[in-house]
């Protein structure tokens, strides 16, 4: 069987690991970037043809058969809507859009193009979420009452300066940006939002970012649930945590470290979570972390899903969802910050 053909669209620090897992599961064809240099760097590195114009590299490379959209999250909506309507499927970074308006248009285009439209969830790879998720599938949990996330990182201002990130038309907000891999894991968890009460502050980015780098946030679940997301990126010169912890009928359990990669303590009825996997080290930035580096998995489920017909991983209902989730948690800043 013939290994797929990717392409790859914006050509940032989250592009070369796109670059690294294709390379093990296909070939890179063609990249993209306004910044000439950049795609330059990216193709000379990990090959292909390297363009200016997302238009260019469609009308140029027909032998694509996936495009990974890496661009900033405020363009997704428009480099996936191209790629589909040139009749490529389609591989999205988080998040799949910044409003559930684009989502619901990408997700239409896919549609009518008969092609396949992936969303990056990689935080459901991380071995104790994928086992504390397979308990309460299993209702080993029973009836959840309450989740709780935490999640404590820090981003300084040389991270903002000089970028795309901060700004509201391309980045959309600090819950977009940073934590919607968190967001994407309530909703698995748990279910859908009914509603949403958040108050947020802008406290050490003035001047630097367009919205809040702090929040606080109560959720009620459909089920009736409650959920309570205390985030910032303003933990003092690193990351802190990134957590789960949930209350429920029969057990009472933490996942938690610094990108939900430790299973910090369970207490559950006649059960116990135990020979977890070693997960991946987290993606590095050089001066920060980001969550646990699962795009090896990605890949494969595509190359999985496209050749051999099996299930998506993570489909792009799911990513509109966390998006809606994130929409109506600002929305509610915005009618209690006022």
């Amino acid at each position: 069987m013939k290994k797929l053909n990717f392409a790859i669209v914006g050509c940032g620090r989250i592009a070369e690991r796109h670059a690294e897992h294709i390379a093990n599961n296909g070939n890179l064809v063609a990249v993209c970037d306004i910044v000439e240099e950049k795609a330059k760097a990216l193709a000379n590195k990990a090959g292909g043809n390297h363009y200016i114009s997302i238009d260019d590299m469609l009308a140029a490379e027909k032998h694509i058969d996936v495009v990974s959209v890496c661009s900033p999250n405020g363009l997704h909506a428009e480099h996936c809507i191209k790629s589909l309507r040139a009749g490529f499927h389609v591989l999205c970074e988080k998040p799949m859009a910044i409003s559930v308006y684009d989502c619901g248009e990408m997700i239409k285009e896919a549609e009518k193009a008969n092609k396949r439209l992936f969303a990056i969830k990689q935080n459901r790879f991380n071995p104790p979420v994928a086992a504390v998720k397979d308990a309460i599938d299993k209702g080993i949990l029973g009836k959840i009452y309450s989740i709780q996330l935490s999640c404590f990182w820090n981003r300084d201002a040389a991270y903002y300066r000089d970028s795309w990130k901060g700004t509201k038309d391309l980045d959309g907000g600090t819950l977009f940006t940073q934590f919607s891999h968190f967001i994407d894991l309530l909703y698995w968890m748990v279910g859908d939002v009914k509603r949403a009460y958040c108050l947020s502050k802008n406290f050490a980015h003035q001047g630097l970012i367009e919205f809040e780098d702090t929040g606080v946030v109560a959720l009620e679940f459909q089920n009736g649930a409650l959920g309570t997301i205390n985030y910032t990126v303003n933990s003092y010169r690193k990351n802190m945590e990134g957590s789960l912890t949930i209350f429920a009928e029969n057990g009472t359990v933490k996942i938690g470290g610094e990108y939900l990669n430790e299973l910090e303590y369970q207490n559950i009825k006649d059960f116990e979570i135990t020979n977890l996997p070693q997960g991946n080290k987290a993606n590095n930035y050089g001066t920060y972390v980001g969550s646990m580096s699962n795009h090896d998995k990605i890949y494969k489920n595509v190359v999985d899903v496209l050749q051999n017909g099996s299930a998506i991983s993570t489909n792009s209902f799911e990513g509109l969802k966390t998006v809606e989730i994130i929409e109506k948690i600002y929305q509610s800043c915005k009618q209690l910050c006022q």
